[in-house]
């Protein structure tokens, strides 16, 4: 048996900080009132926009660089916090969605939060659904999930929990 050393013991946990909030027009301020709400309750923020990228070569490379940057962070990361709020439309956005399925996939802890209390089907409008035999379908005549969760069922089945809030809500979960 191995002993642990009180350093190893009172190891500061890392949280990755997913979502789309890298979009934002202030989005280094939210970063940034995001990694000091981790530190204020004992964690260590790792957010995507405090990598270095290069941004003077080709768009692709840069593209590859933020890709390693953030994958990287989550490598070093304990859990993953992210941001689950519909993005461009009725689901989450996709480049978190693909951070947290990474996280699942390496044993790390993934908590989502969310600012609506509905399910995935309650955010459709009554003239952008169709009833049919088998349950519900959008205008194009896909069916809708409807299994009483807010977000796609692969996203809500895997992850430790989602909470209805905001960022430092879920930190007070933890």
């Amino acid at each position: 048996m191995v002993k642990r050393t009180n350093m190893q013991k009172n190891k500061i946990k890392k949280i990755y900080i997913a979502g789309p909030d890298v979009f934002e027009k202030d989005s280094i301020e939210i970063g940034q009132k995001y990694v000091k709400l981790c530190k204020d309750y004992g964690f260590e923020g790792l957010y995507p926009l405090d990598n270095v990228i290069n941004f003077e070569q080709n768009k692709q490379k840069i593209a590859q660089d933020i890709y390693k940057a953030n994958k990287n962070l989550i490598d070093e990361c304990d859990i993953v916090i992210a941001n689950l709020n519909s993005f461009r439309g009725k689901e989450s956005d996709s480049g978190t969605i693909w951070e947290c399925g990474y996280a699942i996939a390496l044993g790390k802890k993934v908590y989502g939060y969310i600012n609506r209390d509905t399910t995935y089907l309650q955010q459709f409008k009554e003239n952008e659904i169709l009833i049919k035999e088998n349950g519900f379908t959008d205008l194009e005549g896909k069916y809708i999930e409807d299994f009483d969760y807010a977000v796609n069922l692969m996203i809500a089945c895997s992850v430790e929990k989602i909470i209805v809030g905001d960022f430092e809500e879920t930190l007070k979960k933890i």
